[in-house]
């Protein structure tokens, strides 16, 4: 693929940090003896899942004037995504993140975030809005809308794109993000005027239309004005809906190791989807399966599939 104009192929905003997971699987934080140090955050997985699958991706983002904001840095290198627009932050330091490890499906997650994580701090003189406006792909996540000043240079980059196509929405609600539900669903109901595509789970569709059923989530995003509407299922698979398709996925069969990054990985692989043109059935099947390989590999970022291990997954049924 080729950037348009001299911007970056896909530009995505917000979370940048260090991951702690455990090398040993049933054991709580406080007996682990070992940990494995990885890249973080999911707009940074996002960005390292879609550059997996060839496209040039940049990141604007945050990070501490630390050792772990230099690993970071190198790291963004090493996986192929433009750093360029990732800061260093002169006083808050590089957000670190925890996990315990409990298959099939319990993975709780400590985040180290105070008084403020860095990519909190992105403001609006930070942005390139002549890229803004120029790039393929805006990737957004709700949690870059929590806090000031990331708010209002997130409503400043939907401004100045003006409902491009392939403006997207991560609906990444997490609670302890927010100082009540009601202030996030006032955001992410804003936000929502701005984007064309939208993708969360049954929960984080709450906290965005009010609805948890699959299709009535989907149909009121539909209703907002967004073009696709994709609503994760968890062991049900994915629904996702425009105003003339409706497609339902099931799940790949996968011995799961850690779930935290299969969204991460389906949302880089939902945007080469999207780039490459292809039908929505064949984008979520592809997303879909992404996601279940990273599902089954200890880490997120360097877990992230190539094109040709997402098709052979998709061949192989599993």
């Amino acid at each position: 693929m080729t950037a348009t104009q001299n911007a970056p192929e896909i530009i995505a905003f917000g979370r940048l940090g260090v991951d702690l997971y455990p090398l040993q699987s049933g054991v709580v934080l406080e007996d682990v003896t070992s940990f494995g140090k990885y890249l973080g955050g999911s707009a940074a997985n996002v960005s390292v899942a879609a550059a997996r699958h060839g496209h040039q991706v940049a990141l604007v983002s945050r990070v501490g004037d630390d050792p772990f904001g230099r690993y970071l840095h190198r790291e963004l290198d090493r996986l192929g995504v433009d750093r360029s627009r990732v800061v260093v932050d002169p006083r808050l330091k590089t957000p670190l993140t925890f996990c315990e490890i409990f298959p099939p499906d319990d993975f709780p997650l400590y985040f180290y975030r105070d008084p403020k994580a860095p990519d909190l701090n992105i403001d609006i003189a930070q942005i390139d809005l002549d890229a803004v406006r120029a790039t393929d792909l805006l990737w957004l996540t709700v949690t870059g809308l929590s806090q000031e000043p990331s708010r209002s240079a997130h409503f400043a980059a939907l401004e100045a794109r003006r409902r491009a196509r392939f403006t997207v929405l991560d609906l990444d609600y997490r609670p302890m993000f927010w100082s009540d539900p009601s202030e996030a669903s006032a955001q992410v109901g804003a936000a929502l005027d701005g984007v064309t595509v939208a993708v969360g789970n049954r929960e984080e569709c709450e906290v965005a239309v009010g609805e948890t059923d699959p299709h009535r989530a989907a149909d009121a995003l539909l209703e907002r004005g967004i073009e696709l509407a994709i609503v994760k299922q968890g062991p049900r698979g994915v629904l996702a809906k425009t105003r003339d398709e409706s497609v339902e996925v099931p799940p790949l069969r996968i011995d799961v190791v850690n779930g935290l990054g299969a969204g991460d990985a389906f949302g880089g692989a939902l945007c080469h989807g999207l780039l490459s043109g292809w039908g929505l059935e064949q984008i979520i099947r592809f997303a879909n399966a992404a996601g279940a390989i990273v599902a089954s590999r200890l880490e997120c970022s360097t877990a992230m599939p190539t094109t040709v291990e997402v098709d052979a997954a998709m061949a192989g049924g599993k």
